[in-house]
């Protein structure tokens, strides 16, 4: 039985995800598959919003377009959200070697 008096801790032993993103852990060892949910949930939950709000809006002014407009919209905000908390980037696996993507560090472009 769990005790009440301590904190919860997840499948591997951490006390679940404190980084930035929701469903990310912090050690990167675990939390595809939150991560992956939470993305799906902001796409499938921006397309139901914007098209509520399209089919309201076609409605009002007697239109049958908006409301493709705003699923459209709902799964772009959806996908955008999604990557700006961090869900949809690559991450480094432990020992993989990436090259850098900024300039050289001696300041020389290499161009010939």
């Amino acid at each position: 039985m769990r005790d009440p008096k301590k904190p919860n801790k997840g499948r591997n032993g951490n006390s679940g995800s404190s980084g930035s993103a929701p469903g990310v852990s912090s050690d990167g060892t675990s939390g595809a598959y939150n991560a992956g949910m939470a993305v799906f949930s902001y796409i499938i939950g921006g397309i139901i919003v914007w098209s509520l709000i399209g089919w309201g809006l076609d409605y009002v002014w007697g239109t049958r377009w908006i409301v493709l407009a705003g699923a459209l919209l709902g799964a772009v905000g959806g996908f955008y959200l999604s990557h700006m908390h961090g869900l949809t980037s690559s991450r480094n696996n432990a020992g993989e070697r990436r090259a850098s993507s900024g300039p050289s560090q001696d300041g020389d472009t290499n161009a010939k």
